[in-house]
């Protein structure tokens, strides 16, 4: 009897794993699908676009779309590298103070914790807007077309430092880091010998979406940067579709800049083609930190 009682449990657990692989299959093809369609437009030739619309499977292929954004060459080179070197230094110098803040914040012996904790909560309530922001840091601070503006104003964030606050203080034992104080531990080496490294999957998660919204982030830009040079790839991107634009609507554009772009101008192809150039590197580097992503919120938001 208990044999048959487990046979048919596993046969119903069975069944019930199938029906939930069918609805995830069918989840990720409804998700996957515009992402594909994006790929596909990239190299679909603007005339068939004007004609057919978009289509999984053109008849007619073409280059326009993605030579009209690689025209760019040098600049796309530089706006790349800009882009990288924004993201990278925002992310872990974020991940740094943010990692401190909430440190501080899950520490019950520190007087200030909960000062700290209102003081995190005032900007998700009051917000100065950007022209008080604009005003502070170019005439204040003096930081017009620098760098800095790409990477200070995004680097820490309310609902991150809770996360990382919620993982130490549910997911790292306090007795731990008092045993380290006991032991002699100052609060930098207890923070930077225990409680960092303990923080990985959190850190992951946390730093994922850091490095995306440093990644997609084009505003700043605009206001801040003026030189040619400092500009990052998304800017560059928005500036490109905006010639194109400027192309089609101007009848009084010569023969020869049309012809530059290769006889019909690509405005969906090259729409496209800048989605590509965009979200390419994001899902490239996504798979190597979806398990520590999925880990880092999850244990974090749960008390063990």
């Amino acid at each position: 009897m208990a044999k048959q009682i487990t046979n048919y449990t596993r046969d119903r657990i069975g069944l019930g794993q199938i029906i939930l692989a069918l609805i995830l299959i069918l989840l990720t093809v409804f998700f996957a699908a515009p992402v594909l369609l994006v790929f596909i437009a990239a190299f679909t030739d603007e005339v068939y676009i004007n004609q057919h619309g978009f289509s999984f499977l053109p008849e007619v292929w073409s280059m326009n779309g993605i030579n009209s954004v690689l025209r760019y060459g040098q600049q796309l080179l530089q706006s790349y590298g800009i882009t990288i070197l924004v993201t990278v230094a925002g992310t872990l110098f974020g991940l740094l103070i943010m990692s401190m803040y909430a440190y501080s914040m899950s520490r019950r012996d520190f007087r200030l914790s909960k000062f700290l904790s209102i003081f995190l909560l005032i900007p998700m309530l009051f917000n100065g807007g950007q022209l008080s922001g604009y005003i502070v840091f170019t005439s204040w601070y003096g930081l017009k077309d620098n760098l800095l503006l790409l990477i200070v104003p995004l680097c820490v964030t309310t609902m991150n430092v809770i996360i990382l606050r919620t993982y130490i203080a549910n997911s790292i034992p306090y007795e731990l880091m008092e045993a380290a104080t006991i032991d002699g531990a100052g609060d930098y080496r207890t923070f930077f010998q225990i409680t960092l490294p303990l923080m990985k999957p959190a850190l992951a998660a946390v730093g994922f979406m850091l490095a995306t919204a440093y990644w997609n982030d084009w505003q700043n830009a605009l206001l801040y940067i003026d030189s040619a040079s400092k500009q990052p790839l998304q800017l560059l991107l928005i500036k490109i579709q905006k010639s194109i634009e400027f192309l089609l609507n101007n009848n009084n554009v010569p023969a020869t800049a049309r012809a530059a772009m290769g006889g019909a101008i690509p405005q969906y192809s090259s729409t496209m083609a800048t989605v590509v150039v965009v979200i390419g590197p994001i899902m490239i580097v996504y798979p190597f930190f979806q398990k520590y992503f999925v880990k880092g919120l999850t244990v974090g938001s749960v008390k063990g």
